[in-house]
């Protein structure tokens, strides 16, 4: 009973995956790859995505670490800032990210005095991604860095190391392996994202068109397009997957495949 129901399962799961290769020929898939549509969306999706990973790691590698080091109610509360993008629909997000952003939002007037127009930009969909994948990093960087011994720092401050070579020289490497499984979730969210960039960005081919909304036109124009970049994806999410789970084993030495933050913050 147990190996029929997990056969069912893996079949259901695994049937749509395999459905999107064996459907069109390889050698009409790579030919789709090479139309200007699928060309223009690998390389917005390539450069947006680039700089969100900049920015995710620039600013939110310091700031799990504060998050990870505050006392309870603070970090819990904190913590639930960050994960509040994980739980919101994406055209919330999108409508979100307009008000704030947008020629009529929060900063509009503010954008409009500087001749800044964010929305239906490359910077939209910049904004978009790291909106929407910054949360995965920073929560597994949370967990991380609140695996660490806290001996270690401890025994660092006591040597006269201060606060900031005590994070660079003592957190970042004992939480590296954390630190890049969260840079992969991150990665494989904001490749994948759709409905906060259509909703914010738009979606002009070679402009804010990304890969997951290229396939949402080309379903209409060309479904052989259509499919080969979903392979291109398939094969993307693939990696990023297992490169997540060999890099929490290597951390953990065990077969758990994303790290989770303990009940109790290790440090006030």
């Amino acid at each position: 009973m147990l190996v029929v129901a997990t056969g069912a399962a893996l079949l259901f799961l695994v049937l749509p995956v395999v459905a999107i290769f064996a459907r069109v020929p390889p050698d009409e898939l790579l030919a789709a790859l090479g139309t200007d549509a699928a060309k223009d969306a690998l390389l917005v999706t390539a450069e947006t995505n680039l700089i969100s990973m900049i920015l995710i790691l620039l600013f939110g590698t310091p700031a799990a670490y504060w998050i990870a080091t505050r006392t309870s109610r603070l970090r819990d509360a904190v913590v639930t800032l960050v994960e509040l993008p994980l739980v919101l629909p994406p055209a919330v997000a999108g409508i979100g990210l307009l008000a704030a952003f947008g020629r009529l939002g929060l900063l509009g007037g503010t954008m409009d005095t500087l001749g800044i127009d964010i929305a239906f930009t490359q910077v939209a969909v910049i904004l978009a991604v790291t909106f929407v994948a910054s949360p995965f990093y920073l929560r597994t960087a949370v967990a991380a860095y609140e695996g660490i011994d806290p001996t270690l720092p401890a025994a660092a401050r006591t040597l006269g190391a201060g606060p900031g070579r005590v994070f660079a020289r003592i957190a970042i490497p004992l939480a590296g392996a954390g630190l890049g499984a969260g840079a992969a979730l991150a990665f494989a969210r904001g490749i994948g994202e759709f409905g906060a960039t259509i909703m914010f960005a738009g979606s002009l081919q070679g402009t804010t068109q990304t890969l997951s909304l290229a396939i949402y036109e080309q379903f209409d124009l060309s479904f052989v397009v259509a499919l080969a970049i979903s392979a291109v994806l398939v094969a993307i999410s693939g990696t990023v997957l297992l490169s997540v789970k060999l890099l929490t084993r290597w951390r953990s030495g065990s077969t758990t495949p994303i790290p989770f933050a303990p009940t109790t913050p290790t440090s006030g």
